[in-house]
């Protein structure tokens, strides 16, 4: 699984240019599939649910991993900053997934945070 999200990655690289446009189109892309399976929560299932969040999960898990490489050139407050959020969103997604009964506005915050930072990497 963790392949996948390795090759998405990948293949949306061959599409733009930097590694910030890069990873802000795979946030949006993430913050999108969250997004519909809340619009369409009546009628979504729960593999469309995992499925949405496993893809944004392991978007995560690369960021995470590396913010925590000896050989990032981001600063020390940044790279704790994407490990803190990282956390948050697997957190979120073990409640969502393994926590009660998952309710559509449990997403909201993983999609307004997808969004925040693709803009924030965007320059907006």
């Amino acid at each position: 699984m963790h392949q996948q999200g390795a090759q998405a990655y990948q293949q949306t690289a061959k599409v733009v240019e930097s590694p910030r446009q890069r990873e802000s189109a795979l946030l949006m892309k993430a913050a999108a599939g969250l997004q519909k399976v809340k619009d369409e929560w009546n009628i979504s299932t729960t593999e469309e649910l995992r499925t949405a969040l496993n893809f944004n999960r392991k978007l995560w898990t690369i960021f995470m991993s590396a913010v925590t490489q000896d050989d990032s050139p981001l600063p020390q407050e940044i790279r704790q900053n994407i490990a803190n959020l990282g956390m948050f969103v697997m957190n979120q997604t073990r409640e969502i997934l393994y926590e009660g009964v998952p309710q559509p506005e449990q997403l909201t915050v993983l999609v307004q945070l997808n969004r925040q930072i693709a803009a924030g990497l965007r320059g907006m």
